[in-house]
């Protein structure tokens, strides 16, 4: 028997992801994010409400990253989703974090998170709080690279979020192959 919740956003998994921009004056700033996922090949949508300053940055530099919360980053991950960029100017410096200008938009790449999509800016809905950014590249750091050079979970160890219990989780084991397993019922 099922038991009924009623109305939430709950789904699993919910990606833990850390947007990054530039201020006005250059600074960069970031925040925790997790209502999002691709919403088509070359595209990013998410849920961000309008009085964040980090909405403010992508408005007007029309650009951002978004990386990948990590098990090692987790607290820094969780401090910048707690903590107001419109009250501290130097959140992501306070995180422990250090930037790099990314080569394809205007925003920061967050060093100590490997995994980064860099997108520029769609659209912006104020009344939805509806985010789309279109997808100009994916970098990662070398360190989370399998011997192919692809990006490799289990050395990325993203977390997503647990809407639920209020809960980080770090992401599980491969447990079957995408678009070939499911062709025995055929």
């Amino acid at each position: 028997m099922r038991k009924n919740f009623g109305v939430k956003p709950w789904t699993y998994p919910q990606p833990v992801f850390i947007l990054a921009t530039y201020g006005p004056d250059g600074t960069p700033d970031a925040m925790n994010a997790a209502w999002g996922g691709i919403s088509e090949n070359n595209e990013l949508s998410m849920c961000i409400s309008a009085g964040h300053k980090t909405t403010a940055n992508i408005l007007a530099r029309g650009a951002f990253t978004v990386s990948m919360a990590t098990v090692e980053q987790m607290v820094a991950c969780d401090y910048v989703g707690i903590e107001s960029g419109n009250y501290v100017a130097n959140k992501v410096e306070r995180a422990g974090w250090h930037t790099t200008k990314s080569a394809f938009v205007d925003a920061p790449l967050i060093d100590e998170l490997p995994m980064a999509v860099e997108c520029r800016l769609v659209s912006y809905d104020s009344e939805s709080c509806r985010l789309v950014g279109e997808i100009v590249n994916v970098s990662a750091d070398e360190s989370v690279l399998d011997i192919q050079g692809k990006i490799d979970p289990d050395k990325l160890q993203p977390i997503i979020f647990d809407p639920i219990h209020s809960a980080y989780r770090k992401l599980g084991e491969k447990v079957g192959n995408a678009f070939r397993d499911g062709a025995k019922l055929k």
